[in-house]
């Protein structure tokens, strides 16, 4: 009887760490995920995907490190009126500096792409990130 409980703990922990392991989230597989999918959605070719993507990259490191100072300013609320404002217009800034950080990328997208793969890449971008954001929040429910 001891072994028969003893088993069904191992097989449970088991099943729980597997889950646990599957629920980790992977930049790196989902960059490539991201990839994937841009790649399949807009049709790009090898050469243009190998082309694109060190600049899509690039653009994504720029903004990642403004998305950072705003999660910074973020994290405490100004304890005044005045301090309040100066966050709000600095955050609103950021976001101006996001965009374009991305206009200027979309320049340089034209120059290894056609305008219509580039309008599709987008589309795709954004697709990609409303579905991950659908799972994620399906997962949290569960």
């Amino acid at each position: 009887m001891k072994q028969i409980i003893l088993i069904t703990l191992f097989l449970f922990s088991l099943v729980s760490v597997r889950a646990e392991e599957q629920q980790k989230f992977s930049p790196e597989k989902f960059q490539a995920a991201l990839e994937q999918f841009m790649t399949t959605e807009a049709n790009l070719t090898a050469d243009e995907a190998a082309k694109f993507f060190p600049i899509y990259r690039e653009m994504q490191c720029k903004q990642r490190a403004v998305y950072k100072q705003m999660k910074e300013l973020g994290k405490n609320k100004p304890t005044d009126e005045k301090a309040c404002r100066k966050a709000v217009e600095k955050r609103d800034e950021l976001e101006l500096e996001q965009r374009r950080i991305a206009q200027s990328y979309h320049v340089k997208f034209f120059e290894v792409l056609p305008a219509s793969k580039v309008y599709d890449v987008i589309k795709a971008e954004n697709r990609f990130h409303r579905r991950a954001l659908r799972g994620h929040m399906e997962r949290k429910k569960k």
